[in-house]
């Protein structure tokens, strides 16, 4: 474990796996070790470094709070690597990737669902106001439940609560609840431009079982890119780093090594 320092002094920890040029893997939720089943299948031919974002992991944290502020956080463990690095996020860190991506350079960009509000959905989003009345309320459990009913879910499916019973990382997750309000704030109020000023070819990864908002978000992104490739995983969900460890892997080896752009369902 390492440590890094960002622009405003909040420590940022991470690891560093393998030998090779660099890919940076920035999670969204959870802390790094949601690439724990990625990581092995990259660590032969990369060096593989997995940060903790600020209020999560092991990583600091500061009062105030900005997706600028992310940004900075990413650039910090940029900076130092040998060579422009491939950037890999999931979620809101498939969004710090490319946000990150038009301030520094980078050798590619490959996004799993990342995580911008658009269209209708980015009209009416009011989730942060929402969860923030629950936790106002005490009830810190159902906070994040609605946080994790609507952005991984869409809002929808009658198998929540057994799906919740089910996943790993329920209920730890309930101790980042004042992170994820804020960074849904935060995203409501993020805009997607209509083009995203990106030199790097990118990659856009999508499960045909995400949440809608999430798949229109993709191929909105896809649209605002001057040069990106969408794949679509049939049968994968919003987790699909860790549920399609494989074919995720395989596709984004495939694209580091050639440029093509095109779209398609795998």
């Amino acid at each position: 474990m390492e440590t890094m320092t960002s622009s405003d002094g909040t420590s940022i920890v991470y690891e560093r796996h393998g030998e090779g040029p660099p890919l940076i893997l920035l999670h969204g939720g959870g802390s790094r070790h949601y690439w724990k089943p990625i990581v092995p299948r990259f660590t032969d031919d990369f060096t593989v470094v997995a940060p903790d974002r600020r209020g999560y992991g092991d990583s600091g944290d500061n009062d105030e709070y900005s997706i600028e502020r992310e940004i900075d956080d990413a650039r910090a463990v940029i900076d130092p690597v040998d060579g422009d690095p491939i950037l890999l996020g999931h979620s809101f860190g498939g969004l710090q990737a490319i946000e990150a991506a038009r301030v520094t350079p980078v050798e590619k960009v490959i996004a799993y669902e990342p995580a911008y509000l658009v269209g209708e959905y980015k009209e009416q989003a009011d989730l942060a106001a929402e969860i923030q009345a629950r936790l106002d309320d005490g009830k810190r459990r159902e906070a994040m439940k609605l946080h994790l009913h609507e952005v991984l879910h869409g809002g929808e499916g009658a198998d929540f609560e057994r799906w919740l019973d089910e996943w790993p990382a329920w209920p730890a997750c309930v101790e980042n609840v004042e992170s994820t309000i804020r960074m849904d704030r935060a995203l409501e109020r993020h805009c997607l431009p209509d083009a995203l000023d990106i030199d790097a070819p990118s990659l856009l990864l999508t499960g045909t079982e995400g949440p809608p908002h999430l798949q229109d978000s993709v191929r909105a992104v896809h649209d605002a890119l001057p040069d990106s490739r969408l794949i679509e995983f049939e049968g994968v969900s919003h987790f699909g780093p860790t549920e399609a460890p494989d074919r995720v892997a395989a596709e984004v080896r495939s694209f580091i090594s050639e440029e093509e752009t095109e779209s398609r369902i795998e």
